[in-house]
């Protein structure tokens, strides 16, 4: 049986979370650290894609690991509650190309996200229906190549490519062995020559493109 996969990136690929991430962290920050500490969209988009441990070393490397590490833990559980409630800024026409894509492929998501922040994403805009099945650097502590081929053996997929914006989403890809497609709107930039989409709506025809060329 050809059983073909898809497997997404959240931040910079599904929606951008950024501001919702800033705001949320800057009040746990100011409890459990310092006031003076202001968050920015901008410093959480530089990290985003990191896996936990090095995104807290980057965020606060004036720490011991052990207290940025609690500190990153409220903060996640924070954001998790906050995006829960409030969600992030959606990239257009996702739904119909889920939708056009789910006739010919199972549909997953790989992040290196805390446990939790898929599980929000999806519950919030009611996108659980959409996808077979989920994992994540929090749920395990692997990285996200590691997590991809994991996903992959468990789920039986023949064919599989990953969706993502970041040049570590790249190699994570190559890492697990399977192709990738650049989300060029999204936050990063990628040094191969890759295969790419300007929008969303783009990714059916990118994917049958790739299956074609490789099969």
């Amino acid at each position: 049986m050809n059983k073909k996969g898809i497997i997404f990136d959240m931040d910079g690929t599904l929606w951008d979370s950024s501001e919702g991430v800033a705001d949320s962290w800057t009040e746990v920050i100011a409890r459990q650290y310092t006031d003076q500490r202001i968050i920015t969209a901008e410093e959480i988009r530089s990290v985003m894609g990191l896996t936990m441990d090095k995104l807290a070393e980057a965020m606060f490397p004036e720490l011991a690991e052990e207290r940025r590490m609690q500190l990153l833990e409220k903060c996640c559980e924070n954001e998790n509650r906050y995006l829960l409630e409030h969600g992030g800024v959606l990239y257009p026409g996702l739904e119909a190309t889920w939708n056009q894509l789910r006739d010919e492929y199972f549909l997953y998501i790989v992040s290196n996200c805390q446990t939790g922040y898929i599980e929000t994403f999806l519950k919030h805009y009611g996108f659980e229906h959409y996808f077979e099945d989920i994992e994540c650097y929090g749920n395990n502590g692997l990285e996200k190549g590691e997590n991809i081929r994991n996903l992959v053996g468990r789920n039986g997929l023949t064919f599989a490519v990953y969706v993502g914006d970041t040049q570590g989403d790249y190699d994570a890809s190559q890492a697990a062995g399977v192709h990738f497609i650049h989300a060029e709107y999204g936050f990063g930039q990628i040094a191969q020559n890759v295969l790419s989409i300007h929008a969303f709506s783009e990714l059916p025809d990118a994917v049958e493109k790739l299956y074609k060329y490789m099969y």
